[in-house]
């Protein structure tokens, strides 16, 4: 393997990494490690690295867009996470916003409670008319009624009957938040859950299964597996192309590499998606694959 200098001075082209190579690079990406990282590690040039990462997480994009069909769930949680291109959103300037995608995106995500299967995602803002394009795109990958539990975003009830109509059991778990003591200090820190309460929107939801742990619990999975998710860091991305990428990337590795330690198996082979774990081989393979139309 070329070490890290020699690979920069002749900047090994993508096309010219073995299928181990990519391999080894993707595994990396999705252990937690910065891109520079993953550089050092593997002797390879940035921009290569970059370029497979965007390459092969629109593979995995297509690939899962297009077998998350037909879902057979029973319980969906849902949630956002935040994050940011470029720069925070307070700093974002109008000349900034014209030539660019900057400031804060967000990462709407909805699971399985059962299978921990994620079935669809979605990048952007915070606001309505992303959550009524995210709720849409969940409920065109359902086969059947299922019980839907959300954060109390206000957003979420008018997406929520545009796309289901009455065909669901709905609720929000509304959390109360309060500053931390080390907020007060001037320190960064996550403010405080002071209470919650269950809140029935539609239908007949059980109200002992009404929870947003497991997509909380997922989400503290992309914040420690992604590190461009990691707070207070200079790891964030630059541009919303490969933030994208690496989030697909994620998705591919958790519902299809990734044991889950509870079920045993992968969140898509609990879900009947897959009959097996994925390799690293399999996915990069998906850079090979046409594409197909979904109806």
């Amino acid at each position: 393997m070329l070490d890290y200098a020699r690979a920069v001075a002749y900047n090994v082209p993508m096309n010219r990494l073995s299928t181990d190579e990519r391999a080894q690079i993707l595994a990396a990406l999705v252990e937690g490690n910065s891109i520079r990282s993953v550089c050092r590690m593997t002797g390879r040039e940035k921009r290569t690295v970059t370029r497979l990462l965007v390459d092969v997480g629109t593979a995995c994009y297509r690939y899962q867009d297009r077998v998350m069909r037909n879902l057979k769930c029973q319980r969906i949680e849902c949630d956002e996470i935040w994050s940011f291109v470029g720069c925070k959103q307070k700093h974002v300037t109008a000349k900034m916003a014209e030539e660019r995608v900057v400031g804060d995106a967000w990462v709407w995500v909805a699971i399985d409670a059962d299978t921990k299967l994620v079935p669809c995602w979605l990048v952007g803002k915070r606001d309505a008319e992303y959550a009524t394009e995210f709720i849409a795109d969940l409920e065109r990958r359902l086969a059947n009624r299922v019980q839907l539990t959300s954060d109390g975003h206000k957003v979420y009830l008018n997406a929520v009957i545009d796309a289901f109509a009455d065909d669901i059991d709905y609720a929000q778990l509304v959390k109360d938040f309060g500053p931390s003591p080390d907020s007060q200090k001037g320190r960064y820190s996550p403010a405080i859950c002071t209470g919650c309460k269950k809140v029935i929107r539609l239908g007949e939801p059980e109200v002992d299964l009404i929870s947003t742990s497991y997509v909380e619990r997922q989400n503290l999975t992309m914040r420690m597996s992604m590190r461009r998710f990691t707070r207070l860091t200079n790891g964030f991305s630059k541009k919303i192309q490969n933030h994208e990428a690496a989030v697909a990337l994620h998705y591919m590795w958790y519902n299809f590499l990734r044991i889950h330690q509870t079920l045993r198996v992968t969140p898509a082979m609990a879900a009947g998606i897959s009959n097996h774990l994925w390799s690293w081989r399999e996915v990069v393979a998906l850079m090979s694959e046409p594409i197909q139309a979904v109806a």
